[in-house]
């Protein structure tokens, strides 16, 4: 990094193209996003305008089509994604709605004829959505159970639905994650690892049952591994701890703090807030369904994907990496529609692997696909832009996350080893307060991260 505010601007002035060749004004609002076509003959632009534009894109640059959302009372186009064969766009927007209002959408749009195929619910917005393959798309939905605990339902979902015939699935359930704290899950993205080995991505489940209150893993903000085993906080429980121990079980433990407080044989010195996490981090040990015993030892040529999303345990803000593994027969609609393979106690999915970044996560980006460039692997390296917590902080109230760091750093993580691969990058720097910190999306090639 530059040492001065010349030697900065020498070095973008030096090494970084910047003759201008052509400017496209036909959006008349903020442009939000683009993206490219795999074989990059196109390119989508998203805007506060409320339209998706696709371009042409050869030596002189040409608008092909432009679609306008507002009829479906979409606010803004917000995020686009060509499908692997450059068939199908996803595009993503907001719902016109109350200020506090997350709802969105997502439509998929022909590249044939540019005719609008389908659209899909998206909660909140900023899932975003993204490709499953050629025809199927991932979506979410949060669905609120108290005042700071809520569920989020990832969907898999056919592009193709106004026109599949009724007796064909067109959508199923394809994950239930409970949140605690305010957190939800946003900004889904799949990475397709068929080409390497799989990394051994699953935490042992009791031990990953036994952390789950108290936000296991990896702490990217701490510089030693003494300091990475320590929890964050470990706030003093009002009730002693139900532990398996002594043939108690979490579900037994569960009835027996309800009964103790209903009964008065006990004051809880909580909050409603505490409370309310406490009762929900119980529920999620008696009702997670454990990971499938087959993920334990997957054959490495079979066809690999994970679901990476942010996340959270401690408070609204995403400050975790979720991951999880898709089977191959969990990546069609074709079978049961809403996992009537799971038993009645099994309400939420296990998460497979979370890393954790101390600090809030404002962007995420996958190194390139090896079918956009069969010379390169398939996507290993995870791109993440956070701002950090201070060091020492506790999070008492999940409403309340911590203050941000101005800086923006940049991690990579080794999808394979699922470690971080060198120290965090830092170039750019944000002074937006946490309720309205901005995603900065990222984009990978093979040189360069922008």
């Amino acid at each position: 990094a530059a040492v001065s505010w010349y030697d900065e601007f020498q070095r973008l002035y030096d090494t970084i193209p910047c003759v201008e060749v052509q400017a496209l004004k036909e959006h008349n609002d903020q442009v939000l996003h683009l993206s490219f076509s795999h074989s990059g003959c196109l390119f989508a632009s998203c805007s506060k305008d409320c339209t998706v534009k696709i371009w042409s894109n050869e030596l002189d640059i040409s608008l092909q089509h432009s679609s306008n959302m507002r009829p479906y009372n979409w606010s803004y186009t917000q995020f686009s994604q060509f499908n692997s064969d450059d068939s199908l766009l996803l595009v993503s927007g907001v719902f016109v709605g109350p200020h506090n209002s997350s709802s969105g959408e997502i439509a998929v749009i022909s590249m044939e004829n540019f005719t609008l195929l389908s659209r899909v619910r998206n909660k909140p917005y900023d899932v975003f959505g993204c490709w499953l393959n050629e025809t199927n798309l991932i979506s979410g939905n949060l669905h609120r159970i108290g005042r700071i605990t809520s569920c989020s339902v990832l969907w898999l979902n056919n592009a193709f639905q106004g026109i599949e015939s009724e007796n064909v699935n067109v959508v199923k359930r394809l994950f239930k994650i409970q949140n605690l704290n305010a957190s939800t899950i946003r900004t889904v993205m799949v990475a397709d690892c068929s080409r390497y080995d799989s990394p051994d991505l699953l935490l042992d489940y009791e031990e990953q049952l036994a952390a789950s209150s108290t936000c296991p893993v990896f702490d990217l903000g701490s510089d030693s591994e003494e300091e990475e085993a320590k929890p964050k906080q470990t706030p003093e429980p009002a009730v002693q701890e139900l532990p398996d121990e002594g043939g108690v079980t979490a579900e037994d433990g569960l009835q027996q703090f309800f009964d103790d407080i209903m009964e008065g044989r006990v004051r809880p010195a909580m909050t409603d807030t505490e409370l309310e996490t406490k009762v929900a981090e119980l529920f999620l040990r008696s009702r997670t369904k454990p990971p499938e015993p087959s993920l334990l030892s997957t054959d490495s040529n079979s066809k690999t994907k994970y679901l990476i999303f942010t996340t959270g345990c401690l408070t609204y803000s995403p400050h975790q990496i979720g991951i999880k593994r898709i089977l191959p027969h969990q990546m069609t609609t074709a079978g049961p529609v809403l996992g009537e393979e799971r038993r009645s106690d099994e309400f939420f999915d296990s998460l497979d692997h979370v890393i954790d970044i101390h600090g809030h996560i404002i962007g995420m980006g996958l190194s390139p696909d090896h079918r956009v460039t069969p010379l390169l692997p398939s996507p290993r390296y995870l791109y993440v832009n956070s701002r950090a917590w201070p060091r020492d902080c506790v999070i008492s109230d999940p409403m309340q996350p911590p203050p941000i760091a101005e800086e923006i750093d940049l991690h990579v993580f080794d999808l394979k080893t699922m470690k971080e691969v060198k120290r965090a990058l830092r170039a750019h720097r944000a002074y937006t307060p946490n309720e309205e910190c901005f995603f900065i999306f990222l984009d990978v090639s093979r040189d360069f991260v922008a």
